[in-house]
């Protein structure tokens, strides 16, 4: 008898340790399902960020049977966007989708930035990743990441490589890979993705560092070359391209994501609530088969380890712009 009531006793007080926790999320979902979601998208409809934009507000909508749209704003580097939602109502339902270098790299590039990452926002969790791809025309003699770098020495200051803006993300991967390989290469900037990867098609640039949406339906037709992908790891998508590591290149293991960020003072049980639906809205078949199809997997690190995620490539990022005294244009 006293064996039952003590268990009994124990089974109450952990109903009682959940019930506050189970109480914070029903709230959430109460406080989520009281209005329309705006999903912020800083940048045109097309790309990455519009992409995941669209994914998140189906599963949003699906999850709380209500409309969730997303509105593009571009320009100014994506801070026309991130202003709206720096000071739209934090309750959870104007958010924010932007690409890594808003949040690690426009923080040191940019000292007079409108906006500050921790201090008008919280993050909720990142959504999507993309590895880098560095890729040549198939003219350049270069088989292998040694080969270019080779061939670099062998002939200074010809080769140059394009990116998509200066103090992108792949301009920077392109002057860490310099730096840590020896590599003479020169950087050719450009406003976007399109006229670099052309100019690079069409042989007027021999090579280019992008993510993998932009080159690997031609990396797949025989139009460039992949010689190395500067992730961590391999890509499903190139399972035949060595890593910069493998390639002999150390400490240079970095890719193209994507997050989700709140106002500051949305409440943290509707963040912790909001991590949780990108969570499983980034698992569900319908948004795995969308991300395959562009080129890129989901990648969900949630709210503190999401935070500990940006303050880390901040850090790594900000020595690389200001040795190479990268200014904005």
């Amino acid at each position: 008898m006293k064996r039952s009531v003590f268990l009994q006793s124990c089974l109450a007080m952990a109903c009682a340790a959940a019930f506050p926790f189970a109480a914070q999320a029903a709230d959430a979902k109460a406080q989520l399902a009281g209005g329309q979601f705006t999903v912020i998208a800083p940048f045109p409809a097309g790309g990455a960020v519009d992409i995941l934009s669209r994914i998140l507000a189906t599963g949003l909508t699906e999850e709380y049977k209500q409309a969730a749209i997303v509105d593009n704003r571009p320009g100014a580097n994506g801070n026309i966007g991130i202003d709206m939602v720096k000071r739209a109502k934090p309750d959870g339902h104007t958010l924010l989708v932007v690409p890594q270098g808003n949040l690690t790299i426009n923080p040191t590039l940019m000292p007079n930035l409108p906006y500050s990452v921790f201090g008008d926002f919280v993050p909720v969790a990142s959504m999507g990743r993309a590895a880098n791809v560095i890729a040549v025309n198939p003219s350049v003699p270069a088989k292998d990441i040694k080969e270019l770098v080779a061939l670099s020495k062998a002939k200074p200051g010809t080769l140059s490589y394009a990116s998509p803006g200066v103090g992108s993300s792949l301009h920077l991967a392109g002057e860490l890979f310099k730096d840590k390989s020896g590599a003479d290469i020169m950087h050719v900037a450009y406003k976007g993705s399109a006229q670099g990867l052309n100019d690079t098609l069409g042989g007027t640039l021999p090579m280019l560092i992008a993510n993998m949406p932009t080159v690997l339906p031609h990396i797949q037709s025989g139009k460039l070359r992949a010689l190395a992908v500067t992730d961590a790891a391999r890509s499903s998508f190139l399972p035949n391209v060595p890593t910069l590591k493998e390639a002999g290149v150390p400490d240079v293991a970095i890719s193209s994501w994507y997050g989700l960020l709140a106002p500051k003072g949305t409440p943290p049980e509707v963040v912790k609530q909001l991590a949780d639906d990108v969570e499983r809205i980034m698992k569900t078949p319908a948004a795995l088969n969308q991300l395959k199809a562009q080129g890129m997997t989901a990648w969900v690190v949630k709210t503190d380890a999401f935070g500990e995620l940006i303050r880390k490539e901040t850090a790594m990022w900000a020595p690389i712009v200001k040795s190479h005294n990268i200014i904005p244009q």
